[in-house]
């Protein structure tokens, strides 16, 4: 794969957003969350479940990472296939990640049979991502470099240069600079400080 042909950005949503779907009597509440790890996933679903603890089910899926790689269904008891798979459909369909959605299930005494249950799953996910305001977000890696005063204007021009994000920097004895820079950038980026003298790189994420 040529540099060129990376992909350093990735959609998401804002911030947590609601939906809910009916169906003969059921009611499907479905609750979307932007999210980063499997813990926060973990504590989120454990709180869905106490609040909603006269539910049937409370179902889920996730999406992680800006490869979308790491995800993950859930039927909690519901026919195999027919609630975390139509979710996690939906979070396809909108090539989103670093998102959560549960829908939880309140019985309304009729079977919708596994066509009905698919549909109203699907459907239930995505009136939360309806919901949702979706945004496009870089991915990005953090650096810190640590180097004298006499290559400020070496290091400051590559900063410029590359529109690099300054995260935070100090001043003493010596400099310390901690940026953020986009992904289709970072080999160039790094192979140009590391041209410079008694210069010193640390990757942080």
């Amino acid at each position: 794969m040529f540099l060129n042909d990376l992909v350093d950005t990735y959609l998401t949503i804002a911030a947590p957003s609601e939906g809910i779907y009916k169906e003969k009597g059921s009611k499907f509440l479905s609750f979307a969350y932007p999210v980063t790890s499997i813990d926060e996933i973990k504590a989120l679903i454990e709180q869905k479940r106490k609040e909603h603890h006269n539910a049937r089910h409370v179902c889920f899926a996730y999406m992680l990472g800006a490869d979308r790689a790491t995800f993950r269904t859930n039927d909690d008891g519901e026919p195999s296939g027919t609630a975390g798979r139509p979710i996690l459909g939906q979070i396809n369909s909108n090539q989103l990640t670093d998102i959560l959605i549960i829908v939880v299930r309140y019985f309304g005494g009729i079977l919708l049979g596994t066509g009905g249950l698919t549909q109203a799953y699907k459907s239930a996910a995505a009136e939360a991502i309806a919901a949702a305001n979706i945004e496009e977000r870089l991915v990005e890696a953090v650096y810190k470099v640590k180097f004298g005063y006499e290559v400020m204007n070496d290091v400051m021009r590559v900063i410029k240069e590359y529109a690099l994000f300054i995260v935070s920097q100090e001043q003493t004895l010596d400099c310390r600079i901690t940026f953020r820079v986009r992904e289709t950038m970072e080999i160039e980026v790094v192979e140009k400080l590391s041209n410079i003298q008694l210069l010193k790189l640390e990757k942080v994420r």
